[in-house]
């Protein structure tokens, strides 16, 4: 789980909302609810999440061909 923002989003603001996720994230409160939810909390970098998404469509890719999987 992340949160994306459009195309084109200035670099500063990305940094501020990266800025005040990763500082909502640390609260006890936070970390609370998301250990209820069985969730742990990661917080990243904008470049990392998007190398990490990267990876996850080139691993889900790769399945989805040798499984032969096609949109319904």
């Amino acid at each position: 789980m992340g949160f994306v923002v459009p195309v084109g989003t200035p670099k500063d603001v990305i940094a501020l909302l990266n800025r005040e996720i990763v500082k909502s994230l640390a609260t006890a409160e936070m970390k609370e609810r998301q250990a209820a939810l069985g969730n742990d909390v990661v917080a990243s970098t904008p470049e990392e999440f998007r190398q990490r998404i990267r990876a996850e469509l080139s691993t889900w890719a790769k399945v989805i061909k040798a499984a032969n999987i096609k949109a319904g």
